[in-house]
């Protein structure tokens, strides 16, 4: 009887390394810039093609690499940064496993040029699949250029499970950033499909964070600093009133290394706890120095994952240092008399100014809701017969009125209960209306509805008003932008993803419309949308929430009125549109039994 057991090919083995290492376009980009910073540059390019599925290429000014070494590079366990075990334990530099070339090589066609400050002429090699195809001597400046080219090309299976180029681009920007933060000392460059993405000077780390996530954080950041023997805690934390409900920018980092760790992220949000309300997250950045003896940042294959000794004394120091930097928001605020846009402060003189009570004229026969310009307000649908709306016999679920129980011939009345629920007869009991799901139903039916018409009405502002996205959500804008216009948004482009807001739908006129705009592109990154009509359902409802009257809200009987009219002309009465619960029926047969 023959063996069965036989070692692998290396081109299976390293294609196997490769499922663990290179799960998708942006596991290479962050092993390639990693290697960029190992080797000592100081300016690195990233250059994207079509997500990273045609090209993903890293240029920088590092010392380069012998013939011998480029080869060795693309070996299996090949590194520099390891001679013995207990080196494993005293590591501060980036890539050191020594597979992440040879499972890029495995599943892509890769082209390294590099050249040493003192050589008199640099190396090309040429892989495709793990096999070198071309070697030669070339002029090249000092420094390395990898150019890895149809990722997954001899992998069907892997390529055809890549997300789309929205996603996968938004997931490259994403380790990009990760690794601009923790090197401000670096200047860096990001071009996708030749446009230019970033652009980041070397700077100081506070410059390198506001370089990145814009200048609207400059009065957004506290600073942290803690040193103990223990740990080192240095960064920025958001003030409290910057927090929000998504979005939020949230970054640990371990001896210059990106780490999720959801135990620290307590501490940091113990501490945030009394002074943001709840569900709201704030945003930090913070940096932590430890003895590398006392963290094993190899548990896990892309190394986010870090086990730290002494977690707990750790926690208490993150928390009490981020307490402190909240602590310093009491401080009486300041004006900044030094900006460009500061307003100017005219001065007052009791001797040669006069002044007068205002006066105000009152128009008595005024009415705000009889205001018909407003296509959006609940209350100006006219009356409406519930008879004329439904005509259907179904049986109702439990609790949840059919279309027959609401039908009726005769006025209703409508009372309102601490501003957050409508209650009105039935045919066979009581329902319970929560006005504020009420609300975001009929705005997301009609917000729907005129971006399938491609109908949008939009109430042009006075004075328009600058948004600037972040580079990640900058992303999907191309995606959303007409069903924007469509719901009633005006934006001009201003290059450097800033946009002006010239224009929004009616009856936002005085909303915080650029939070609405962050919180909807955040939502579609959130849910991470891939088919059309899911992206425009995700912006319908996101500006729905925004704009639905709030709970608590007493609304006058012809307001409540009109709601109700509104709710029932839907044709998806009973739930919002994320399948949160409207209309709640107090049976007649469970009201005899409580009177029993």
């Amino acid at each position: 009887m023959s063996d069965i057991i036989h070692l692998l090919s290396d081109s299976i083995a390293n294609q196997i390394a490769a499922g663990e290492v290179i799960q998708r376009p942006a596991s290479v980009v962050k092993e390639l810039m990693e290697n960029s910073i190992d080797a000592g540059a100081s300016t690195i390019q990233l250059n994207v093609k079509d997500a990273g599925r045609t090209l993903i290429q890293v240029v920088d000014n590092g010392k380069g690499m012998s013939e011998t070494d480029a080869r060795m590079a693309f070996e299996r366990h090949a590194t520099s940064k390891i001679t013995t075990a207990d080196d494993l334990f005293s590591l501060r530099t980036m890539g050191f496993r020594g597979e992440a070339l040879a499972s890029i090589a495995a599943v892509a066609q890769v082209e390294l040029k590099t050249a040493r400050l003192d050589d008199k002429s640099g190396i090309l090699l040429l892989m495709s699949a793990s096999q070198v195809e071309k070697q030669q001597a070339i002029a090249v400046n000092p420094g390395s250029i990898f150019s890895v080219k149809n990722l997954f090309f001899n992998v069907p299976a892997r390529r055809k499970f890549l997300k789309s180029n929205e996603t996968e681009l938004k997931n490259i920007i994403t380790e990009f950033e990760r690794i601009v933060l923790v090197n401000p000392q670096i200047a860096f460059g990001f071009h996708h499909n030749d446009t230019e993405i970033m652009n980041l000077p070397v700077s100081n780390l506070k410059q390198r964070i506001l370089n990145v996530f814009g200048k609207r954080l400059d009065t957004q950041l506290l600073s942290v600093h803690v040193e103990t023997s223990l740990v080192s805690v240095t960064g920025f934390i958001g003030t409290p009133d910057s927090s929000r409900k998504r979005g939020s920018l949230q970054y640990f980092f371990a001896n210059n290394r990106y780490m999720r760790h959801p135990y620290f992220h307590k501490a940091v949000m113990n501490a945030f706890e009394p002074f943001i309300p709840g569900g709201e997250m704030p945003n930090y950045f913070l940096y932590l120095t430890v003895n590398p003896g006392s963290v094993d940042v190899n548990i896990h294959p892309t190394k986010t994952e870090i086990k730290f000794e002494n977690e707990q004394a750790i926690w208490m120091i993150i928390n009490s240092a981020v307490k402190e930097a909240i602590g310093k928001t009491n401080a009486i605020p300041s004006l900044e008399f030094d900006r460009e846009d500061a307003i100017d402060m005219p001065v007052y003189n009791k001797r040669t100014v006069s002044t007068e009570t205002p006066k105000i004229n009152l128009n008595a026969n005024y009415n705000p809701f009889k205001n018909s310009e407003k296509p959006f307000d609940y209350h100006s649908k006219p009356a409406v017969s519930w008879e004329k709306l439904y005509q259907g016999d179904s049986l109702p679920e439990k609790n949840i009125p059919a279309q027959s129980e609401i039908l009726t011939g005769e006025k209703r009345a409508i009372l309102s209960y601490k501003g957050k629920y409508l209650i009105t007869s039935l045919k066979s009991g009581l329902s319970l209306i929560d006005q504020h799901r009420a609300h975001v139903r009929i705005l997301f039916d009609e917000y729907m509805q005129r971006m399938r018409q491609k109908q949008g009405v939009s109430q042009g502002m006075l004075f328009p008003e600058i948004i600037s996205f972040t580079p990640t959500q900058a992303t999907v804008l191309p995606f959303l932008l007409d069903d924007l216009a469509y719901m009633g948004f005006d934006l001009g482009d201003l290059g450097s993803n800033s946009y002006s807001i010239n224009g929004v739908p009616a009856g936002l006129e005085s909303s915080d419309i650029a939070g609405i705009l962050q919180d909807m592109t955040d939502k579609v990154l959130e849910t991470g949308c891939e088919v059309k009509e899911e992206i425009t359902e995700t912006l319908a409802l996101a500006l729905a929430k925004k704009a639905a009257i709030p709970s608590g809200k007493i609304l006058s009987e012809e307001e409540a009125a009109g709601l109700v009219a509104g709710l029932f002309a839907s044709s998806s009465p009973n739930y919002t549109p994320d399948g949160k619960l409207i209309i709640w029926v107090l049976s007649e047969e469970e009201l005899v039994k409580r009177f029993k």
